[in-house]
């Protein structure tokens, strides 16, 4: 998934979450609190693996819940400590919706989703380098997958309308 995507769906999964539980819809640090967590993953694998080659994909240490589930049980209590518990669920699931929104494909086309049990679980290494952004844009560009990214972005959107538009001035 691409980073619309990713920030739409986790936005889209926080806001619910907010919902599930009663709560008034978001401000605007919670907003970007969660956008950003829903492209931490990325922001960690794709340089240690593609430009740094330290990891042997862009989808293994920081997409992991192995290591996920953890980090984000303890920014929670970290944030909760600081009287800030809701940005450590912000963070949380914004962050563990990008490996699972990921592994989607998995389901319904030959896919790998060993990442989400890293390093238990091997994962292939790239071949050769490491695949280039327009390779990637250009044999995406045809896939319902990737063109559902864009549907998700504009449900988003309006949710994000519906709940007042938070992070900008009234």
């Amino acid at each position: 998934m691409w980073p619309i995507g990713h920030v739409a769906v986790a936005y889209l999964a926080y806001a619910g979450t907010r919902r599930a539980r009663s709560l008034q819809p978001l401000h605007g640090t919670l907003v970007l609190t969660v956008c950003f967590a829903g492209l931490v993953p990325d922001l960690i694998d794709k340089p240690l693996s593609w430009q740094a080659g330290l990891l042997p994909t862009g989808r293994s240490l920081a997409h992991s819940l192995l290591v996920l589930v953890p980090v984000c049980l303890l920014g929670y209590l970290l944030a909760r400590r600081r009287g800030r518990g809701e940005f450590g669920v912000a963070f949380a699931v914004g962050t563990i919706s990008h490996p699972l929104v990921d592994a989607l494909p998995s389901l319904w086309r030959a896919g790998d989703a060993s990442f989400l049990l890293w390093p238990y679980l091997s994962v292939e290494p790239y071949e050769g380098s490491s695949p280039e952004v327009i390779e990637l844009l250009t044999s995406a560009a045809a896939e319902p997958y990737f063109l559902s990214e864009f549907v998700l972005f504009a449900l988003a959107l309006g949710i994000w309308r519906l709940d007042g538009s938070p992070g900008l001035p009234e």
